[in-house]
């Protein structure tokens, strides 16, 4: 093979990002760290939030929980490449972050929700090539029996996140790929696959 062909073949920090997005309680988080743990060179972005943790949950792991003023600061000194409000708490994916991974040589995979996948679609995200992945369950009502087995939401909580997914659900053209979770072991097998095959795309 060519240097010239290798050369038109994307590699593992390659300047990749990965946007998996979808309704809170589709199963994001657990779909994307089975898949870090078989695939090298991919690096995971804790967003910032001012909610509290859960009670499984770890600061700087999960996410970087803050303040709101300190939330607030960050945004005026532009390190959010997207920040939105979700249900009365603040969410939001860091530049300096992401551009310190990529530095590495690192590909990024980011967990958001579909409204920072729209302002990451429009607006970009720190140079990278993105692929937008949209993780779903195989229904809203396996999306509520997923949230209550959580345990950490009451019952008007629960109807405000399936009333949301329900509207999220639209924005399925946003998206480069569909992965519906209705087996871990499949989901998990398919988002590997997508990266796969993205790092082996003539550019």
């Amino acid at each position: 093979m060519s240097s010239e062909i290798v050369g038109r073949r994307r590699g593992v920090g390659s300047g990749l990002a990965f946007v998996v997005s979808g309704p809170s309680g589709a199963g994001k988080n657990s779909v994307i760290d089975r898949a870090m743990e078989g695939i090298g060179g991919l690096a995971y972005s804790v967003s910032y939030t001012t909610r509290p943790p859960r009670s499984d949950e770890t600061d700087g792991v999960d996410y970087f929980f803050v303040r709101p003023d300190e939330f607030g600061r960050r945004i005026e000194a532009g390190d959010f490449v997207e920040h939105v409000t979700y249900l009365g708490d603040q969410y939001g994916t860091s530049r300096s972050q992401i551009c310190a991974m990529a530095e590495q040589g690192l590909d990024v995979i980011l967990n958001i929700d579909v409204e920072g996948a729209k302002r990451v679609r429009a607006s970009g995200l720190a140079g990278l090539a993105v692929v937008f992945i949209f993780l779903v369950p195989p229904s809203l009502a396996h999306l509520e029996e997923r949230l209550r087995a959580r345990g950490t939401e009451s019952d008007a909580q629960i109807a405000a996140r399936i009333a949301v997914a329900a509207r999220e659900m639209d924005a399925l053209d946003l998206f480069d790929y569909l992965i519906i979770n209705d087996d871990l072991d499949t989901a998990v097998g398919e988002l590997q696959a997508i990266a796969v095959a993205e790092r082996l795309r003539i550019t």
